[in-house]
């Protein structure tokens, strides 16, 4: 896989030639909030199938919840990630990174509540029961980059899970995300 060459524009908060489908679950950040965390999550819709337009069309506000029994479970929610890299390590972009994605919920990191208002979102199409493919590996591993090359107070220390900030609520990105493979990857780039 070659490798991207992804830039974030720090006044916009898009990294360009990436698809931006602009959620409308998002919102104004905080004034004078430093954004330096990033959480990487896990999502299939319906659990366990890989493709489809069904998360798409969730952070859009438009899931057709006749469309599947499962998504008949979760009819008023409303999410949204910065980023999503599907099975094959494309990027598709929801939320501007300077604006406020809602993907973390009720959740708390280092003693401060409310992480959607200081971290960058990143879903994986995955679960919980499958390893995650080479290329979503190194795409995270090239957008890592891209953020914080555009965010200084982001370290690797600071790229955690959503298990990590709401333990007991959420899992993922689950036991099949290999954190060593990732955070060796980090020191190639």
């Amino acid at each position: 896989m070659e490798d991207p060459h992804w830039r974030l524009d720090v006044d916009t908060g898009l990294i360009p030639g990436i698809a931006c489908l602009c959620s409308p679950h998002s919102d104004d950040r905080p004034d004078g909030t430093e954004i330096d965390t990033v959480v990487i999550h896990s999502i299939s819709l319906p659990p366990g199938e890989f493709e489809t337009d069904a998360i798409n069309d969730l952070f859009l506000g438009c899931l057709d919840v006749t469309s599947h029994p499962y998504f008949q479970t979760i009819p008023s929610l409303r999410v949204s990630a910065h980023f999503l890299i599907d099975r094959e390590g494309r990027l598709i972009q929801y939320v501007p990174v300077i604006r406020r994605a809602w993907h973390a919920g009720v959740s708390s990191f280092h003693g401060r509540e409310r992480v959607n208002d200081f971290s960058v979102g990143i879903e994986l199409i995955g679960s919980d029961e499958q390893p995650f493919s080479d290329q979503q590996y190194h795409a995270l591993q090239y957008l890592l980059r891209a953020l914080q090359e555009a965010l200084p107070g982001l370290s690797p220390e600071r790229v955690v899970g959503h298990c990590d900030i709401a333990p007991g609520r959420k899992t993922d990105p689950g036991p099949t995300f290999d954190w060593d493979r990732f955070r060796a990857s980090l020191a190639k780039v």
